[in-house]
């Protein structure tokens, strides 16, 4: 049952999915929406969020573009690593870790503008929703939480694309053709400093090779230098803090490593996984700082861990 709510913060990234969520929570639950923007570090320019907010009738007191990128590293990305936390054996977590930071967030701000309701834009079909939703639970239990994808018939990119359409919200060119028509993208992506992830029509079928364009950091490994580069980290209580000598931020500490990694085409991976909510999905993703990041640990851990400790840390 669609339960009353009188003001909703919204995790919205500005695109497609998240501006017509935004609508939608206007007009189906006639509410007031404050819509959050994390920069996790994802490389994309985070004012034209603002725009599209405003646009949306958005008041400017209700948006929230945050810089979360040094709490991002410190306070999550780098207690993962310390755990050498990794999902069967080769994925990263590069989505996951950031999707508790951003509840939280979403969270605070629900408390500073008294809001009681949270949404998210995560699917249906995908482990995402897990995550947003403990983590509102987590933190405040008494947060009505709205799961667009769990609710209305907007099943579709199509469906999306015609409902902006009606409803006068501009579409980014990335989701236009050559002709300015509405188009599908292949991929659905997800970016932060930690990583970037692709999932989508093409990779679904396992035949399908992932077509070297699709990669948007890591050079591929045949135009990787031939010469070797050495680096140096330095470690802290089980955190990087110097690289080749010098004492850098979290957040600096991985971007530099992520641009290692990308020049020598490192941190490409491309698996089918099992998802929590109980069916198998296809991604590649690219996490280049964080592959260095862990390499680096599990050596610190060979000279300093005796055999015990290290065996159970393994299990």
């Amino acid at each position: 049952m669609k339960k009353e709510v009188k003001k909703v913060v919204l995790a919205y990234s500005g695109g497609l999915d998240t501006s017509v969520i935004l609508k939608w929570l206007q007009d189906e639950y006639k509410c007031e929406v404050v819509t959050f923007t994390a920069d996790l570090g994802q490389g994309e320019e985070l004012e034209p969020a603002r725009i599209k907010a405003l646009e949306l009738g958005i008041k400017p007191e209700n948006i929230f573009i945050d810089d979360l990128k040094e709490e991002f590293v410190k306070d999550f990305v780098f207690p993962m690593f310390r755990a050498n936390a990794i999902y069967e054996g080769e994925y990263l977590l590069g989505t996951s870790i950031a999707r508790p930071l951003i509840a939280k967030r979403q969270a605070e701000i629900a408390k500073i503008t008294g809001a009681d309701g949270v949404s998210h834009g995560a699917t249906g079909k995908g482990n995402d929703q897990v995550r947003f939703e403990m983590g509102y639970l987590g933190q405040d239990s008494s947060l009505t939480i709205i799961a667009p994808w769990r609710e209305w018939d907007l099943n579709s990119r199509e469906k999306l694309l015609a409902y902006a359409k009606d409803h006068g919200i501009s579409i980014d060119k990335k989701h236009l053709d050559e002709n300015g028509n509405p188009s599908v993208s292949p991929y659905s992506m997800d970016a932060n400093l930690l990583h970037i992830s692709y999932e989508g029509l093409h990779l679904e079928d396992p035949n399908a090779e992932p077509e070297d364009s699709m990669w948007l950091w890591t050079n591929s490994p045949e135009n990787a230098p031939d010469e070797a580069e050495y680096i140096e980290i330095g470690y802290a209580h089980g955190d990087p803090v110097t690289l080749n000598g010098e004492t850098i931020s979290a957040a600096t500490m991985l971007k530099t490593l992520n641009d290692y990694g990308n020049k020598h085409g490192i941190g490409r991976i491309d698996i089918v996984e099992n998802r929590f909510v109980g069916m198998k999905a296809r991604g590649c993703y690219e996490t280049p700082g964080g592959t260095i990041m862990l390499k680096a640990h599990r050596a610190i851990e060979s000279i300093t861990l005796d055999r015990e400790a290290a065996h159970l840390k393994m299990r």
